[in-house]
């Protein structure tokens, strides 16, 4: 398996830290407001890899932070009168509501930086120890010169970074690219006892700390949006490796960018899409195949007709596990047929064509494109006339591999099964209401489908009829 590592630029060959176990971070949401589609981005991606190591045979620790204390949460809830972890609690909950809808699964641990102040304050102590940091006037900083490979992960020395950067400028700094690990309480503000006073942790060093904490010194895998590269990530980097001595990630992935019809997202140009709001048009299967279908790396365009794309797509793969499903009950034929063995491993091919596309850097857009053309292969192979082993290997297939992408879990007969009762009950209680025009439209629109209902004195029964 390859993986593409920012740090050095290149793809290199997965070994984790111990065999057939993988330890990895990725950055979660600052929970002041709903996710928006181009987090949704980074949390299906991520999800996908950790789902594709754990089909590959790996056992997979996942942690996600919540950011819970800021800057944009202090606001936000002054705004509300209300405490921020009463904000926090709500985004929390919200979260889990969006992310559970996009099939995205729950992380290992989701720790909170609230939870962690005393291990931030030991982590802060220990760099202050080692030279690393200093204190002014309650602040703490991060010496960034004092660590040699600042700017190993972007790419970039010291002075380049220090040229393109939005720097606020502190004259208690030493630097103006030094960063701070831990800020004075300021009036209104929730803060916490240290040796510097009260105070509040800095956005960098949660991550580093919680890592630390539940993954150990040295992790395998250290992921989140490319936006995350400089200052977070470098920052996190330069004062873990500080205070071990040791390598802090030995992979860093970074997904690409979101765009709105070809422009950045941003509320200034209207075009900000919370992940619930999408998910009020379109279903969470849809936006996980659209947001797979290129890969990770690359910068894909968002719109609502790429997603009708993306939708008409995925319903001729649903029509494929519909079709296999009603075959399964129809089909007399149990056993395999000698002459179907060869298209049995025929098939199997495709799940190693799958395999190599998504060993190599997790390449989803290759992997998809192989699940419509073994789709294809198998409505023109396979029919009323195949045994039911070939037909149930058939539809497994194609769920195997669309779990690691989180798609085409559900059950096309179940779904219809549940709408036709749900409809005869709504034909029954009509009868019971004497609205017979709205029985009998019920009753027309089920027979225009297909679905014959016979009153019977057992109750209502229906089937399904060829048309």
């Amino acid at each position: 398996m390859k993986v593409f590592n920012t740090l050095t630029r290149k793809k290199e060959e997965f070994i984790p830290l111990k065999e057939n176990e993988v330890s990895m971070y990725v950055c979660g949401p600052t929970v002041y407001n709903f996710f928006h589609i181009g987090n949704g981005r980074t949390f299906i991606v991520f999800d996908t890899v950790r789902r594709y190591l754990e089909y590959r045979g790996y056992k997979v620790t996942f942690i996600q932070n919540f950011t819970d204390i800021d800057d944009k949460m202090i606001k936000k809830a002054n705004e509300e009168k209300i405490t921020v972890k009463q904000l926090g609690d709500r985004f929390i909950e919200e979260y889990y509501k969006d992310a559970d809808a996009l099939n995205i699964e729950r992380a290992s641990t989701n720790p909170r930086a609230t939870e962690f102040i005393e291990e931030i304050v030991n982590f802060v102590k220990d760099l202050i120890d080692k030279g690393y940091a200093y204190e002014v006037d309650g602040d703490v900083y991060f010496e960034t010169k004092k660590f040699n490979n600042y700017g190993k992960l972007s790419g970039q020395n010291l002075e380049d970074l220090q040229a393109g950067a939005r720097i606020n400028i502190d004259e208690r700094k030493k630097d103006p690219m030094d960063f701070a690990i831990w800020k004075k309480q300021k009036p209104g503000e929730p803060a916490w006892e240290s040796p510097w006073g009260m105070g509040r942790p800095g956005w960098h060093i949660e991550c580093s700390c919680m890592a630390h904490k539940l993954l150990g010194e040295t992790i395998d895998i250290h992921a989140g949006g490319y936006d995350l590269i400089f200052p977070h990530h470098e920052n996190e980097i330069a004062q873990s490796e500080c205070r071990t001595g040791k390598a802090f990630s030995k992979y860093w992935m970074h997904s690409a960018f979101l765009n709105i019809n070809n422009q950045k997202m941003s509320k200034s140009l209207n075009n900000f899409f919370t992940a619930r709001e999408v998910l009020e048009e379109f279903e969470p299967d849809v936006v996980r195949l659209f947001m797979l279908s290129g890969h990770y790396r690359t910068q894909l365009n968002f719109s609502k007709e790429l997603l009708e794309s993306a939708k008409s797509g995925l319903e001729r793969l649903y029509n494929a596990i519909g079709n296999l499903e009603n075959l399964m009950e129809e089909v007399k034929k149990d056993k395999i047929m000698e002459k179907e063995k060869q298209y049995l491993k025929h098939l199997e091919g495709y799940k190693d064509k799958y395999i190599e596309k998504m060993d190599d850097d997790f390449n989803t857009a290759d992997a998809i494109a192989v699940i419509y053309d073994m789709v294809r292969d198998i409505n023109s192979n396979i029919d009323g006339k195949s045994s039911k082993e070939l037909i149930k290997f058939s539809l497994d297939l194609i769920r195997e591999l669309g779990k690691p992408l989180g798609i085409l879990q559900k059950s096309i007969k179940q779904e219809l099964d549940g709408e036709i009762e749900k409809l005869v009950e709504e034909r029954q209680q009509a009868r019971r209401n004497k609205n017979w025009a709205l029985a009998d439209k019920i009753r027309d629109d089920l027979k225009s489908r297909g679905i014959v209902l016979e009153d019977t004195s057992q109750g209502v029964r229906w089937k399904q009829i060829e048309q």
